[in-house]
């Protein structure tokens, strides 16, 4: 791939999970000397070969562009909690072409960045990497129980809570549309769920789909001495450390806080509650009615930071009700720490069940709780967790292993072009 140039076109760099995964892709492949460059409405700081909006038209549009993306969204009183619409006009191909890129690799590119009518326009291959479920449905970014992305949004299926417009349906035959000539698009997801999602939807299943999951830096991420983390932390040093994190931790439905919450009254009943704290991060406080000490330590966002608190748990829960193949399960096994979490989503291609961790039944909050005692509960199957855990890592989870799956991708594509 000497002299290709790839373009990676993400809403954000460095920031939420998929501005950090979009962002840690394109360092990876820095490391293989492949030409990789980043364009971004926002970033958390200015680096080199990472293009923001550089005139004050592009500028001005950064923050006025999504605001107007989610106001179709309020003429319905939709279920879901993100509608993006993606309808404003924006000047994406043209900043896009200014770059000159050979192969586009496109992420997370709502909040009003890339409108559904810009994509038939670009030119160049497109290597489409989901995070979650928009491409394929509405607006809706999860879907939950809904079966409209495989079925086709009608007015038949449209769901009873749904009252006013049918703003979901607008979106996808708006997509379905635009879309239903392009050729040079392969879809990547990270998990074998969203694969299988997207196989299954009207609008991509004839389309190629791949899955290269996420890397991460396993030197940044490692094991720790817990004595060591803890006192730079202020954390006590004398009990066992269960971690939740998340954006939006205890706020955002998906996440599963309401479910954890539910699982440590049970886990307490069970154990001696003395023994346990609740470390959280992505919240600067919990609700006065939470029975479990808690140390929440608001969001970090840098790595290091983070790196430290994983170090610091013994052990990592992830109780959501849909995720994709979140960066802070990776994390935590990277650090060793083990994870417990429902077997949804892309959990299972992470946590491999009683080997580096345990894997409930969806939103069964008894056996989440009883994977934690598990998991907590003997000391030298911690230790093999812990051990196993870095290992799934260093096996098939580092950033030059996704580099270079993604470089492959790219000479397959440009050859075929």
């Amino acid at each position: 791939m000497f002299g290709v140039k790839v373009l990676h076109v993400n809403t954000e760099a460095q920031l939420t999970g998929a501005g950090i995964a979009a962002y840690r892709l394109h360092k990876g492949l820095c490391s293989l000397n492949i030409d990789s460059m980043m364009l971004v409405n926002k970033q958390a700081q200015q680096e080199e070969g990472i293009y923001g909006p550089s005139n004050r038209i592009d500028k001005v549009s950064a923050r006025l562009v999504p605001v107007l993306d989610r106001m179709p969204g309020y003429l319905s009183a939709l279920t879901s909690d993100r509608i993006s619409a993606s309808w404003a006009p924006n000047r994406l191909s043209g900043r896009i072409t200014a770059i000159k890129p050979d192969i586009l690799n496109l992420h997370w590119v709502n909040d009003g960045f890339m409108r559904i009518e810009t994509l038939p326009c670009l030119k160049q291959p497109v290597v489409w990497t989901l995070h979650d479920m928009w491409a394929f449905s509405g607006g809706e970014h999860y879907v939950g129980d809904s079966q409209r992305y495989k079925e086709g949004y009608t007015r038949e299926n449209k769901p009873a809570a749904e009252t006013g417009l049918d703003i979901n349906r607008w979106i996808w035959r708006r997509k379905k549309t635009a879309w239903a000539n392009i050729r040079n698009l392969v879809i990547v997801t990270p998990s074998q769920w969203l694969a299988d999602c997207a196989r299954a939807s009207v609008l991509f299943r004839n389309y190629r789909v791949e899955v290269l999951p996420n890397g991460l830096d396993s030197v940044r991420f490692h094991p720790m001495e817990h004595t060591a983390v803890r006192e730079i932390l202020g954390l006590p040093k004398n009990k066992k450390l269960i971690l939740f994190g998340a954006i939006g931790a205890t706020s955002d439905k998906r996440k599963g806080f309401h479910l954890l919450s539910e699982t440590l009254k049970k886990f307490e009943a069970k154990t001696n509650s003395d023994e346990y704290e609740l470390v959280i991060v992505g919240a600067s406080s919990v609700d006065e009615s939470f029975h479990m000490k808690s140390h929440c330590l608001g969001r970090l966002n840098d790595e290091i930071s983070m790196a430290l608190v994983y170090a610091a748990a013994d052990v990592f829960v992830a109780p959501s009700l849909e995720d994709n193949l979140p960066n802070t399960v990776l994390e935590s096994l990277a650090c060793g720490t083990p994870v417990v979490a429902f077997n949804i989503g892309g959990m299972p291609d992470m946590v491999a069940h009683e080997k580096n961790g345990f894997l409930a039944r969806g939103f069964d909050t008894d056996e989440l709780a009883a994977g934690l005692q598990w998991v907590l509960d003997d000391e030298q199957r911690w230790k093999s967790l812990s051990e196993e855990a870095r290992k799934t890592i260093i096996d098939s989870f580092t950033l030059e292993c996704a580099a270079n799956r993604y470089r492959d991708i790219y000479d397959d594509i440009l050859r075929s072009a």
